[in-house]
């Protein structure tokens, strides 16, 4: 019988066995998907991200107002972006991130310009807009630090008649004048005059015609005055507007919040004065198309001189905008955030100039 010398045949085996590993390996290459055909699911979300924030004002409000609600948060759909990338490198597709290039450069055209710092120095008046926040625990406070900031004008919304008497006597060695309305205030270092209710359809139930003026102005939300400075009268429109809610019966709910503001905008185009101001909180962002009757006629301070989004609310951790400096026929020369107060929103401040 002939043995088989194993130390012969063995290095035979071993390489039949390397040459079958690398064609399985050459075979597993060339059915890989190339950069090109990875991460095809990376990249529609992209485009989708892309496509929301290009065409939001398509997004329909039909159901849940859900057009709004994208609206209202619409810079923070950016926040995905990163998250994208990190899963196109991940994957090394080099088609999600070709697809990424159109969310950046969208997002970029919308809010790119809120980046930088456009304030200037200088200016002629300086106004700031609070909401001081029904159920505030320290009004006396509230009320020191805003005398404090020095403004020229002060608006302040959702007053309470119990925290009223508290404003007006913390106020009142900063700002000699002031007018009240309802839940809403305008305090001035210079002149008022010409107060007028501004009707916003806050009560449109079914005995609203027949309410006494002295109830109906008892929670009155918006207010016109004439604030008479060296350069001739600024008209100054103070508003607070019906709140949003999120339910999960309803969805975003808007109702009364876009019939104020629908209001707003009429009573802002009937307006004759060249020179207005519109200091308030809309519980909105200007993004929202349910403001598009306001900001057609209206220059946001923040949009024209600040730096960065301003975000206003909640005070705790702001992530939307929703008190509001607008002017029409004046200059804004600088937007900024003040210091938080006791409230839950943040005061927003701006400068202006003929």
């Amino acid at each position: 019988m002939t043995q088989v010398d194993t130390a012969q045949t063995r290095p035979d085996i071993s390489r039949r066995e390397a040459g079958s590993v690398t064609w399985q390996a050459r075979i597993r290459a060339a059915l890989r998907p190339g950069p090109w055909k990875r991460g095809l699911m990376l990249a529609a979300l992209a485009l989708l991200l892309g496509l929301l924030l290009l065409l939001h004002g398509r997004v329909p409000n039909r159901v849940g107002n859900i057009g709004s609600l994208v609206e209202t948060f619409l810079p923070w759909l950016g926040a995905f972006v990163p998250v994208l990338l990190a899963g196109a490198l991940w994957r090394r597709s080099a088609s999600a991130l070709a697809a990424l290039l159109l969310p950046v450069v969208v997002w970029l055209s919308l809010f790119g310009p809120l980046l930088g710092d456009k304030s200037h120095p200088g200016s002629d008046l300086t106004v700031a807009e609070h909401n001081v926040g029904a159920e505030n625990p320290d009004p006396a406070g509230t009320a020191r630090e805003l005398a404090a900031t020095r403004v020229d004008v002060l608006a302040l919304v959702e007053l309470t008649e119990q925290d009223l008497g508290t404003y007006e006597r913390g106020l009142a060695e900063a700002y000699p004048h002031h007018e009240v309305l309802g839940t809403v205030g305008l305090w001035s270092k210079l002149p008022l005059s010409d107060l007028q209710p501004v009707d916003t359809q806050q009560d449109v139930g079914p005995l609203a015609s027949t309410r006494p003026v002295e109830v109906t102005q008892a929670y009155m939300r918006a207010l016109r005055a004439t604030v008479l400075t060296d350069h001739g009268p600024l008209v100054v429109y103070v508003a607070h507007l019906g709140s949003a809610r999120v339910t999960p019966e309803v969805g975003f709910s808007t109702d009364a919040r876009d019939r104020n503001a629908q209001a707003l905008g009429a009573a802002l185009e009937a307006e004759q004065n060249p020179r207005v101001m519109l200091l308030g909180d809309l519980n909105g962002t200007l993004d929202d198309r349910a403001f598009a009757g306001v900001t057609a006629r209206m220059t946001s301070a923040q949009i024209a001189a600040g730096d960065g989004f301003g975000f206003s609310w909640p005070a705790a951790f702001p992530v939307v905008r929703i008190d509001q400096i607008l002017v029409r026929g004046v200059r804004p020369t600088a937007s900024w955030v003040l210091p938080a107060t006791s409230s839950d929103h943040l005061p927003v401040a701006a400068g202006i100039s003929w």
